[in-house]
């Protein structure tokens, strides 16, 4: 079986990171280097780097704080945030990333899942899925979470995985910032409605919710970033607890 993975995740706007709940009231969270070289140290699996206003900007990742962040660590590095062609997944990667994440721009024009796998393999993209429980259905969002389609989240996800995505990033848009734990129903459904890894993003605040998330769903890995941020708990105490409940997780 493999190894779940614990990774922190940066909220990047106008160059600092920070973090809101369900993607507003966003509030500073420090230096996106200094927390980047920090969780490597903290034996983090991986790391996520989300511009999350470089869509609704209009504007292109800061390749530079990719670059900078990516000296910084040495652990595996998977960057969005306004990536819309082929082009700039070269200039992300030659950044130092090692991966890529496509949310909006997939869900706008879905043959650029197959585009980017046919370039750069399916291992290096994640199609990142925001979701909310929206009238009894989880339905996926797009530019940063603010916009909310009638794409059922699950048939997206099922659609990603058929166009060449070799990742799932699935953030409840609902459970975002509370700290009220994982949304375990559509992490459940989508985990057993694909066959590649599954990121579950939103709602950690404690350690009984990673617990929760990888007993009772099928996700490879959660992401969460205001318990990492401030301090709530570090990456080896987390580590170490989730041992004690026979999870392995890479060291």
């Amino acid at each position: 079986m493999l190894k779940k993975r614990i990774i922190p995740c940066l909220d990047i706007k106008d160059g600092r990171t920070v973090k809101g709940i369900s993607f507003v009231n966003l509030r500073d969270a420090g230096d996106p280097v200094e927390l980047a070289r920090a969780y490597a140290e903290q034996s983090a699996d991986e790391l996520v780097f989300l511009d999350i206003s470089a869509t609704d900007e209009r504007r292109k990742t800061l390749a530079p704080l990719v670059n900078k962040i990516a000296e910084a660590i040495n652990i595996p590095f998977t960057v969005g945030g306004g990536i819309t062609t082929r082009e700039d997944v070269s200039v992300l990667i030659s950044s130092g990333a090692d991966k890529v994440s496509v949310n909006t721009a997939a869900i706008l024009n879905p043959p650029l899942i197959a585009e980017l796998a046919d370039e750069f393999g399916s291992q290096c993209v994640v199609v990142a899925i925001d979701a909310r429980f929206v009238d009894g259905t989880w339905l996926v969002c797009t530019h940063g979470g603010k916009r909310v389609t009638t794409l059922p989240a699950i048939t997206w996800a099922r659609e990603a995985e058929r166009l060449g995505a070799g990742e799932i990033l699935l953030t409840s848009v609902n459970r975002d910032g509370t700290g009220e734990g994982f949304s375990l129903d559509i992490t459940w459904e989508v985990c057993n409605s694909v066959n590649i890894p599954v990121i579950a993003s939103g709602g950690a605040g404690s350690p009984e919710h990673f617990r929760e998330v990888f007993s009772e769903t099928g996700c490879t890995a959660a992401l969460a970033a205001t318990l990492f941020h401030y301090g709530i708990i570090k990456i080896p105490e987390l580590k170490k607890y989730l041992s004690h409940y026979n999870i392995d997780t890479r060291c």
